[in-house]
C-alpha cells in the first residue's frame, strides 16, 4: 500500500495521531492531577459553619473575595499557593471571581477573632476605615438592652443609631463568622 496515494492510510494516520496527541497532551496530565483525597489535617466543618457557607453563597461573597491563592509574591501574605486538594471536600468549590477584597483561603489564621469578623460584617469601616465592602446590618439587631443568650457586638457608639443601644448578632451572622473561621489552609507535607 502506498501511503501517498491511499486516502484510508492518510485518514487512519491522522486519526491515530490525533488520538495519541489527545492522550499525551490532555488526558494523561489531567488524570495525574486528579487527586480527590483531601489534605491531611483538615477538620470537618461544623453544622454552623456549613450554614455560614450557605450565607456566603447567598450573599455572593465570592464575587469580591477569592479562595484561591496564586503562587505569586502578591498573594504570599494570604497563605501558601492553593493546590487541588484544598477543594477536595468542597461542593461546589468557591475559588471566587475577583480580588476586590482580600483572599479568604486562610482568613482564620490571619484574623482568628470572631468579634473582629462580627464587627466587620456589621460595618466594615468600624475596623478598616478605607474598606469598600458593604455592611450586612440585616444580620444584626439593635436593641435597648441585650437579652440572655444574645451575642453583643462591641460596635463603636458612632455606628449605633441610639445612645445606649447594643448591637446583637443574629444566627446568620454567627453562622457566617463560623464559616470564615473554618477557612484555614493546612500545612502541605513535603
Amino acid at each position: 500500500m502506498n501511503f501517498h496515494t491511499s486516502h484510508r492510510a492518510v485518514v487512519g494516520f491522522a486519526f491515530f495521531g490525533y488520538l495519541a496527541l489527545t492522550l499525551l497532551i490532555a488526558i494523561v496530565p489531567a488524570v495525574s492531577v486528579q487527586d480527590t483525597r483531601g489534605l491531611p489535617g483538615v477538620a470537618a466543618r461544623s453544622a454552623l459553619a456549613e450554614q455560614g457557607r450557605a450565607v456566603y453563597l447567598r450573599e455572593g461573597c465570592g464575587y469580591c473575595h477569592t479562595q484561591f491563592v496564586r503562587d505569586l509574591p502578591l498573594d504570599r501574605p494570604y497563605g501558601r499557593a492553593t493546590v487541588a486538594g484544598d477543594y477536595a471536600n468542597e461542593d461546589p468549590p468557591l475559588p471566587g471571581t475577583e480580588r476586590t477584597g482580600p483572599d479568604l483561603s486562610n482568613v482564620a489564621a490571619r484574623q482568628p477573632s470572631d468579634t473582629w469578623h462580627l464587627l466587620h460584617l456589621y460595618n466594615p469601616r468600624a475596623v478598616v476605615p478605607q474598606s469598600v465592602m458593604p455592611g450586612f446590618p440585616w444580620y444584626f439587631e439593635e436593641k435597648a438592652a441585650a437579652a440572655p443568650g444574645d451575642l453583643v457586638v462591641p460596635v463603636p457608639p458612632r455606628f449605633v443609631s441610639a445612645q445606649g443601644h447594643v448591637i446583637v448578632a443574629r444566627p446568620e451572622a454567627r453562622a457566617l463568622v463560623a464559616y470564615l473561621l473554618s477557612l484555614r489552609q493546612p500545612e502541605l507535607q513535603r
